[in-house]
């Protein structure tokens, strides 16, 4: 290929991420031009309502799978979190790149840390996992919904309608914002969202010539501790309607998984962990996936 596409959200993280891809692709291959098609999706316009109720995260990719359908892109870049556990459609991940730091940040210009919070502090976040892990932690929270770009989201913060909010440290270092980071909340006690942190290349399922370029960029430690996430999250058939987290971890030939159901009502979470070999990691995410069931968490889901 003489020239490779890259679909894009136009917001100023995904830019990033893709940048960070086309940098990657043209040392790789030097000859190759790399362009960037930004584009905006339905889960970029509609900011006023939680992903839940409007479809989920899979709205952050239906505009980027259609430019490639239409010949308009040859890949998108994602961020995995935000990939359905099923792609829908014609359309294959072809790598995955090596994670960064997978887990939430508490991000506040009142207090220190998550522990100093007043009671009945606002703490904004649009996520259900995290939602269901700060009423595990404090009842008294009020938790309100947050949508937008980080800088939207920083903003908020800043005019004072939230004491605290919670974001992925990955976004945040990616843009330069690490210094908003107060703490990092990180595994065994917090666990992140399914594949946080990482970066997911997609194409056309059949598209060898592409699928063959961009594996150049997949970081086989990641692919199998994400696959094994994904395997849990999928035979749980969770999404944006069930909060579910997940985190993986590979040392050797060693993988371990650590999961999560709960319930952003009530605060009630379910946890499992077990440990398996690197060549299995979807056996590993059913193996969990079914702790976490006889341990409640079908009730959790349907609640």
């Amino acid at each position: 290929m003489k020239k490779i596409r890259l679909a894009t959200r136009k917001s100023a993280l995904a830019l990033w991420q893709t940048e960070h891809v086309a940098a990657r692709l043209r040392a790789a291959y030097p000859e190759m031009e790399v362009e960037l098609v930004p584009m905006t999706t339905r889960g970029d316009r509609i900011l006023d309502k939680p992903l839940a109720d409007i479809g989920g995260k899979g709205l952050f990719l239906k505009e980027l799978e259609v430019a490639m359908l239409e010949g308009e892109a040859d890949a998108a870049v994602h961020s995995l979190k935000d990939v359905p556990m099923e792609l829908d459609g014609p359309f294959q991940l072809a790598a995955i790149l090596e994670r960064a730091d997978p887990f939430d940040a508490f991000v506040s210009i009142k207090v220190s840390d998550f522990d100093a919070l007043p009671h009945g502090a606002k703490v904004g976040t649009s996520s259900l996992r995290r939602q269901a892990q700060l009423r595990a932690r404090r009842a008294d929270l009020q938790i309100l919904d947050l949508r937008g770009n980080v800088n939207t989201r920083l903003s908020k913060l800043e005019n004072g309608e939230y004491d605290a909010i919670i974001l992925a440290c990955a976004g945040l270092d990616r843009l330069g914002l690490s210094r908003y980071i107060r703490h990092r909340l990180d595994a065994p006690s917090w666990l992140p969202a399914v594949a946080q942190g990482a970066i997911a290349i997609e194409c056309r399922e059949g598209d060898d010539e592409t699928a063959k370029i961009l594996q150049v960029l997949n970081h086989k430690k990641t692919q199998l501790c994400v696959e094994a996430e994904r395997a849990m999250n999928r035979m749980l058939h969770g999404s944006c309607h069930v909060p579910v987290a997940a985190y993986a971890t590979l040392e050797g030939n060693i993988l371990s998984l650590e999961g999560l159901v709960g319930s952003a009502k009530s605060g009630h979470c379910v946890r499992a962990h077990a440990v398996g070999h690197s060549h299995d990691p979807e056996g590993l995410g059913r193996l969990v996936a079914t702790e976490l069931r006889l341990h409640g968490a079908d009730e959790l889901m349907k609640s």
